[in-house]
């Protein structure tokens, strides 16, 4: 059974034709990880320097990012592309998570792709946006959009919708063809839908992903995270530890002549090996 607190893509599976169909069992939820009580009071430390560092610095972006909205994409897009990249080296490199992006070779930046990531943490969130190697926009939930100062920012790079509303839901899945087809955006979408929290390398996926890239014949571009759940574990209120972060782009997966479903089977495969691989090819 899903719940409501789907976040990404799960909010695909509202729209009629965009029903879930597993591919695994979700598997057991995930054994909460055993920290010595001075790595709880150092990660609790280190989380409100995090808070401290990201407020500070979102209060010095927020007015270039409002800037932004007023350029035509897909200039805008860029344009709040590069500040993020800026803002979020400079936020990774200060709270001791920087990141390294592995397999850009495989991103042709005279094509834009649906992109699939996998889910462990909040902090996927905050790093496909400026990190990935060509602009995009993520289906992204409303209701976050409506945070003080924040929510401008987050609205900036997404797709917004509101999981309670069916209206919203087609109304996003318009949305998303359009980055892909009049933007010549990327679209990113994390098909688990909420955090992976089960022992397993990923979540059953959702099929909406995999119907954009269909019904807009795009190629699809697997991302791996790796370390984010180490950083910020998902099963942890209020906590952050450095770890060094990973973004690994595997090869594209061509659409052509391939269903929902077989493109669906595919990127599940390609992603859960290299997973379980630990990102060796």
């Amino acid at each position: 059974m899903v719940s409501r607190g789907h976040e990404i893509s799960g909010i695909l599976s509202g729209v009629p034709f965009l029903k879930k169909q597993l591919i695994t069992n979700q598997g057991q939820r995930m054994s909460e990880r055993k920290y010595s009580t001075a790595t709880e009071i150092f990660a609790r430390i280190w989380a409100a320097w995090a808070a401290i560092v990201f407020v500070s610095t979102l209060l010095v972006v927020v007015i270039p990012i409002l800037i932004s909205f007023l350029i035509p994409e897909p200039y805008g897009i860029k344009t709040f592309k590069a500040i993020s990249y800026g803002w979020m080296t400079f936020f990774l490199y200060s709270v001791g998570c920087p990141l390294k992006v592995v397999g850009k070779k495989h991103y042709n930046k005279t094509k834009n792709y649906v992109v699939t990531s996998n889910h462990n943490s909040l902090m996927d969130v905050p790093l496909l946006t400026p990190f990935f190697p060509g602009p995009n926009k993520t289906i992204a939930k409303k209701s976050m959009a409506k945070i003080p100062v924040f929510g401008w920012v987050y609205a900036r790079g997404s797709v917004l919708v509101d999981r309670n509303s069916d209206g919203s839901r087609r109304k996003s899945y318009e949305d998303m063809r359009n980055v892909l087809l009049k933007e010549n955006l990327n679209m990113a979408v994390y098909p688990e839908g909420t955090r992976n929290r089960t022992d397993n390398p990923l979540k059953s996926f959702y099929d909406g992903a995999f119907k954009l890239a269909a019904d807009c014949k795009k190629d699809i571009i697997p991302v791996v995270m790796f370390n984010t759940a180490k950083a910020l574990p998902s099963e942890k209120t209020f906590f952050l530890l450095p770890k060094q972060l990973q973004m690994h782009l595997l090869p594209a997966v061509n659409c052509e002549g391939k269903t929902a479903l077989q493109l669906k089977d595919e990127v599940y495969k390609k992603m859960w090996d290299y997973i379980e691989t630990g990102g060796r090819d």
